[in-house]
């Protein structure tokens, strides 16, 4: 699936702020589609073509914005979905995307090169411990950062999972503020 954006990071592209990039959308000057919480999404080809259109420098790389990458995987949406709008709000604009299945998560791992890794360990097709083990072991993914959570597991297992390479492990449910300040603990941004 092509790259999409929120409005506050295609807001950080034209360097301008979210309320423009809403009132450009509201007026047709760029293509976007909302998501089933109500949140615009804008294809990053869609943001291109229009600040060519304008006149708009575009970064080379995201890596220009200095954002960080997360991989949400849970098969719960309600949970994704929170996470999601809990790290794309956040002042440290993240980049988030998710997935809902270990195949999923697997592409996007390879595919987006996240920072951090959220993963609900007890889903129907992931083995919690071999998904950490496999990141922690390959050269070019033993660097991305590995939060665990689960609604299941006692602090056996979470030091288990610490052993195959998970950096932090909490409970489900988890307050939002506690998982932000992990998230940005982990990424070094605390």
């Amino acid at each position: 699936m092509e790259d999409t954006l929120t409005v506050f990071t295609a807001s950080k592209y034209c360097n301008v702020s979210s309320k423009t990039i809403i009132n450009w959308v509201e007026a047709g000057h760029i293509k976007a589609y909302k998501t089933v919480g109500g949140h615009r999404r804008i294809k990053k080809s869609n943001l291109k073509s229009f600040m060519q259109s304008q006149g708009i420098p575009i970064p080379e790389t995201d890596d220009e914005l200095g954002r960080k990458k997360i991989l949400v995987v849970d098969d719960d949406m309600i949970i994704v979905e929170s996470i999601v709008q809990a790290l794309e709000e956040d002042k440290f604009d993240y980049e988030v995307i998710s997935a809902s299945d270990g195949f999923e998560a697997g592409l996007q791992v390879n595919h987006f090169r996240p920072d951090l890794l959220i993963l609900d360990i007890m889903m129907p097709d992931i083995k919690g411990y071999e998904v950490c083990k496999k990141i922690k072991e390959n050269p070019a993914t033993k660097n991305i950062k590995i939060l665990v959570l689960s609604a299941y597991l006692d602090d056996e297992k979470f030091a288990t999972m610490k052993e195959y390479g998970a950096d932090v492990c909490l409970s489900k449910p988890i307050p939002l503020p506690r998982l932000k300040d992990e998230v940005a603990t982990l990424l070094g941004l605390k």
